[in-house]
């Protein structure tokens, strides 16, 4: 079956509710939405916390039905994070190497220049990365940085890579600039859910996120917003990350779901170091994967941070349960990652290929719904 051939509507649709295509009336959610149609914005906490609360096995095969109907099986898009501003970062998240309150060993450098940022996309594209993200360590860009971060899109795009940045907080007139560029994604993680943000971050709040998304979204940019687990968070601050995200005005086009890698020197890390929330439970994080990939249907799932200490077998759940999407190479800006031989002999193992056609969710799409 085709990503735009569905099953009968009678099935895709038992036991939802009317009106909105993907609310159920009852307690224990069926959301099998149909390919190209409404997407359902109205998710409440108690639906979601329904989903994680399904026996595992359940939750799996919805999630890879919903899956299924949106997407195209066996396929993963491969992408390239390339940090290109390290470290030295005003803002205190007790997860970042890269903030100046950690004592992390990691030294602040400046933006590279373009040419080398270049180079680096070339090589990504060689590789078969379709996207090509950059990260620069700041808690917003400054406007004189904005020529060299507008030439750089412009020379990603123009070698027929997607662009991805994260710069931090964008102003309006910022995020128009980029949307000029051409930029495809801006990345802007929520991190968790409203309660547990105070708690990890305190020099910017969690409606500046929010403030930063619509703007990239007037923009008419597609949205990457994802966050972290494992951070010491409940499981209702899990359920509250996946609603704020799946209660948008717009899903976003990629949702990255990071495993928190402890880094030693920072907050999370050393609080947490050689204890058992240093790590989340294999079984509940795909199950975060599942309840994403349910109520945002046609986002890219990303598995991001953390995957290289993953199993194969956790990995195999995780693309069972709805993720497409992962980064590529030995490293994520700071942190270490699985590497190309490693994902390859994955992809051979599991019988899965780099994504060849078109996202539900296109950057174009995007930009004529803001025009």
């Amino acid at each position: 079956m085709s990503v735009n051939e569905t099953q009968s509507p009678s099935r895709l649709r038992e036991g939802l509710g009317e009106g909105l295509s993907c609310r159920p009336k009852h307690a224990l959610p069926q959301p099998l939405p149909q390919a190209g149609g409404e997407m359902c914005t109205g998710w409440t906490r108690e639906e979601i916390a329904a989903l994680f609360e399904l026996p595992f096995t359940e939750l799996v095969f919805r999630a890879a039905e919903v899956h299924r109907a949106n997407h195209r099986a066996g396929e993963v898009q491969l992408c390239t994070l390339l940090s290109i501003k390290t470290g030295g970062c005003p803002e205190d998240c007790g997860y970042c190497a890269q903030s100046v309150h950690a004592d992390s060993g990691v030294e602040a450098t400046k933006l590279l220049d373009v040419q080398e940022v270049l180079q680096r996309a070339a090589q990504a594209k060689d590789a078969g990365s379709q996207r090509f993200c950059m990260g620069a360590a700041w808690r917003n860009p400054k406007d004189r940085d904005m020529p060299a971060i507008v030439e750089i899109v412009e020379g990603v795009r123009a070698m027929g890579l997607e662009t991805c940045m994260t710069l931090g907080m964008l102003t309006s007139r910022q995020a128009d600039q980029l949307a000029e560029a051409g930029l495809d994604y801006y990345n802007h993680n929520i991190d968790s859910s409203p309660e547990y943000y105070e708690r990890i971050i305190t020099t910017r709040s969690f409606q500046d996120r929010l403030d930063t998304l619509g703007n990239v979204r007037a923009a008419g940019i597609a949205v990457c917003s994802g966050g972290i687990v494992g951070m010491g968070e409940t499981r209702e601050d899990r359920v509250g990350f996946i609603h704020t995200l799946a209660t948008l005005p717009q899903h976003p086009e990629s949702v990255p779901v990071n495993a928190l890698v402890p880094v030693k020197g920072t907050v999370l890390g050393d609080m947490l170091a050689d204890t058992p929330l240093a790590k989340i439970d294999d079984i509940e994080f795909v199950r975060t994967v599942a309840a994403a990939r349910i109520t945002m249907p046609r986002s890219m799932v990303r598995l991001s941070a953390g995957r290289e200490s993953m199993s194969e077998a956790t990995q195999a759940l995780c693309f069972l349960a709805g993720a497409n999407s992962i980064f590529t190479g030995d490293k994520l800006l700071t942190a270490p990652n699985a590497g190309d031989d490693a994902d390859g002999a994955l992809f051979a193992k599991l019988g899965l290929v780099p994504l060849a056609g078109e996202e539900p969710m296109r950057p174009h799409d995007s930009r004529e719904a803001a025009e």
